[in-house]
């Protein structure tokens, strides 16, 4: 199967925007274009899903009229991104579109929610999308689900997969990754690049905003003090999230988290979609990933990271197209699904 989909999704090529052909641009103006979502703005509801004793995370869901006879997308938001981060509002519209329920999730205190539990999220806790999967499938009802993570949701999306093995849920049916950061000691040493400083500055700004609301919100467990001394996401992670989570310090949080050596153990079709000119997510992960069948990665010359910003205005992000056709060449449902 999974070569037949190669085959039809390598006729959807990238081809980026005459003005957007540096890594920069296509990573920046693609984060900036604002999306337009009127199916999303008249058809989504809050929902807070429970996903462990001392935490909850909340989604926005868009429901089909027949949502249960419909894939399902999860969509998993990049680091101190959101459910409404354009990316996510982006993909949602064009699920909408093509006849797919949506439910854009965000992480741990991301989205305003930091009151919503005392803990931290971190790149590799797959428990809580885990429990959102479970909970969709339990109450809902709904028997076709398709994971769709971005950046670092990409990385736990796929260490989902790969923890399930064999043993996935009979009603998850694929997983799209789009510039995900599997290898997360080296994406951390690559964020440290001088060309990548305003990006490393925009992460450490949100992280350490993060971290004194979490300070106020639960000032006894949490010492916004700390920050002061800190310079990168890498004393970050191991200042707060390593001990946090019971890990020995960042590098062993990084080894344990990532994606990377768990990729080969997937079972459930997977599309991974990356550029190899992204600024701070090296190609190289990829290049030595483990070979598996059921994994097809798509790596373009240009795109950025989370940019892939198309020639085509009708197909303006590339990403959403190929995640739209993948999901229609997967679907058992493909009878009642049209792009």
């Amino acid at each position: 199967m999974m070569k037949d989909i190669a085959e039809r999704l390598s006729q959807n090529r990238f081809t980026p925007h005459p003005l957007l052909r540096n890594a920069h641009a296509q990573t920046i103006i693609g984060s900036l274009i604002p999306r337009r979502t009127p199916l999303v703005d008249s058809n989504t509801e809050e929902r807070v899903f429970r996903v462990a004793s001392n935490a909850r995370v909340l989604a926005h869901i868009s429901w089909q009229k027949d949502a249960r006879s419909r894939p399902t997308l999860v969509i998993v938001h990049g680091l101190e991104g959101s459910s409404i981060s354009p990316y996510m509002l982006g993909t949602a519209e064009k699920a909408l579109r093509a006849g797919f329920n949506c439910v854009r999730l965000n992480a741990r205190n991301c989205g305003g929610t930091a009151h919503l539990t005392e803990t931290l999220y971190h790149a590799g806790l797959t428990d809580d999308l885990r429990a959102v999967t479970d909970e969709l499938i339990e109450r809902d009802r709904v028997d076709e689900i398709y994971l769709v993570g971005f950046s670092l949701g990409g990385n736990v999306a796929l260490k989902l997969a790969g923890e399930y093995a064999g043993d996935a849920p009979r009603a998850l049916r694929g997983v799209i990754a789009v510039s995900p950061s599997i290898h997360l000691s080296r994406c951390a040493r690559a964020m440290e690049i001088r060309s990548n400083a305003l990006y490393h500055v925009r992460f450490m700004r949100a992280l350490k905003r993060s971290l004194r609301t979490k300070a106020r919100l639960f000032p006894d467990r949490y010492d916004a003090s700390l920050l002061k001394g800190i310079k990168s996401i890498r004393q970050f992670d191991e200042t707060y999230v390593a001990p946090h989570w019971g890990f020995r310090d960042a590098e062993d949080y990084y080894a344990r988290a990532s994606a990377f050596p768990l990729i080969g153990r997937t079972r459930v079709p997977t599309l991974i979609l990356h550029a190899k000119d992204d600024p701070f997510i090296p190609f190289s992960q990829f290049e030595e990933m483990e070979e598996n069948p059921s994994v097809l990665l798509v790596a373009t010359e240009r795109g950025g990271h989370v940019g892939f910003v198309a020639r085509a205005s009708e197909d303006r992000f590339w990403y959403e197209t190929m995640t739209a056709e993948f999901i229609r060449l997967t679907s058992r449902c493909q009878a009642q699904v049209s792009l």
